[in-house]
């Protein structure tokens, strides 16, 4: 091995030891003033109504019922807190997108969501979640750039990667990975998913793994 593949083993050793403990739900808000203290690491996941974001919770906690997921797109209403272990909180965002959704609400919903990511200190990184069949849609681009504007850090998180054959994922990632080059927030790398069959959830859970060791955690 070399030196650059010792530390990829060993985040993902780290991704894994940290997801294996506890994890359990401990809050949700739906206005600003019921937002739990802000304690240890937080990292948010935001996407679309339908990508999946729930279904990926549960893959990286290795629990099928943690976050609760739905057939109908914009059931999460809230900010979801999740606890994992003293140090980190996983945060389930609104999905956004879903037309049938009261346009009242949808803007409720914009409101704290924005208001949470301008003033939560706690926040490591937002993991943006995009379907790999589709790739970025207008409304994603929209969302990235409101996370530029605020200057949160955010990760592009390719879900359903299990959907595309593969002749598709090199193209894919490197035409979303092209996009992301231009924005300030976008960190770099994406990281192709699939809940069902856990492709590249020790990935992800690695990589939180470094958030946690960069601010000593």
């Amino acid at each position: 091995m070399t030196e650059n593949d010792d530390d990829a083993a060993g985040l993902k050793e780290a991704g894994r030891l940290l997801f294996a403990g506890a994890a359990d739900f401990y809050a949700a808000a739906q206005t600003l003033d019921r937002l739990p203290p802000m304690e240890g690491v937080e990292i948010a996941f935001a996407g679309r109504s339908n990508v999946g974001k729930s279904s990926l919770i549960n893959a990286l906690t290795g629990r099928n019922t943690l976050a609760r997921t739905s057939h109908t797109p914009g059931r999460t209403q809230q900010l979801n807190f999740f606890r994992i272990g003293e140090r980190l909180s996983l945060v389930d965002m609104p999905g956004y997108g879903y037309a049938a959704v009261e346009k009242a609400k949808v803007e409720a919903w914009t409101k704290l969501v924005h208001a949470y990511l301008k003033g939560r200190s706690s926040l490591a990184r937002v993991f943006m979640l995009i379907d790999a069949r589709h790739g970025f849609k207008s409304i994603d681009t929209d969302v990235l750039d409101g996370l530029d504007k605020a200057a949160v850090s955010y990760q592009v998180v390719l879900t359903k990667g299990d959907s595309l054959k593969k002749g598709e994922v090199a193209s894919r990632i490197a035409g979303i990975e092209a996009g992301l080059a231009k924005r300030p927030a976008a960190f770099p790398q994406v990281i192709l998913t699939s809940s069902r069959d856990d492709l590249g959830v020790p990935e992800l859970r690695a990589a939180i793994a470094r958030l946690l060791a960069e601010r000593g955690v």
